[in-house]
């Protein structure tokens, strides 16, 4: 999943969030540099990786996208479900999604000091553009899509993969639905027991 969907699943604990925007950019020793709730939020962040990559409803979705981005199809899939996540935020969450996207922007200013450089230079470029809000658009979608286009060393295509999220909107928009149903309800069991260990 993408930023959006992981600080949803922080479940508004201020330190799950950190450690869970932050799990693709910490390597090593994690409990020697971060507080256990910070650690938590880490691990959370990868057991989630881990049940979307292997959830069938989303390798169904990433099959149809294989034909035209090959091995960037993980990648899309994550940012088109952060898209329906935002665009349906209301059916998820009592709070605004504006408002909610400028607490986790105030939480990480909180703890910028520890944050590792890697996810501060991607930190500033969603922050200015208010990504957490762009992700639930069309055009936000565009715009994250083709900076990271720009990033990938090989042809990725994924400029165009918001005209491919437009003419399959509705496939991908069950998809979400479902899965994501199984993806709060695994999150909350695995917190829970991390926080028991």
């Amino acid at each position: 999943m993408n930023y959006l969907a992981h600080a949803y699943l922080s479940f508004g604990e201020p330190k799950i969030l950190i450690g869970n925007l932050i799990g693709d950019s910490v390597r090593g020793n994690i409990e020697r540099t971060y507080e256990r709730e910070i650690v938590i939020g880490v691990k959370l962040h990868r057991a989630i990786d881990k049940f979307t990559d292997n959830h069938p409803l989303v390798k169904e979705a990433q099959e149809i996208l294989k034909p035209v981005y090959g091995k960037y199809s993980s990648v899309i899939t994550d940012m088109y479900f952060d898209y329906f996540l935002g665009k349906y935020w209301n059916n998820y969450h009592k709070m605004p999604l504006d408002e909610f996207a400028h607490q986790v922007y105030d939480t990480i200013d909180i703890f910028i000091d520890i944050i590792p450089y890697r996810f501060l230079k991607m930190y500033g470029f969603m922050r200015y553009h208010n990504m957490l809000v762009g992700y639930g658009n069309l055009d936000g979608i565009r715009r994250a899509m083709q900076a990271m286009a720009k990033k990938t060393k090989f042809n990725s295509n994924m400029e165009t993969a918001h005209i491919f999220l437009d003419e399959n909107h509705e496939y991908f928009r069950v998809h979400f639905g479902e899965f994501f149903e199984d993806l709060v309800a695994h999150s909350k069991t695995t917190l829970l027991e991390l926080k028991n260990t």
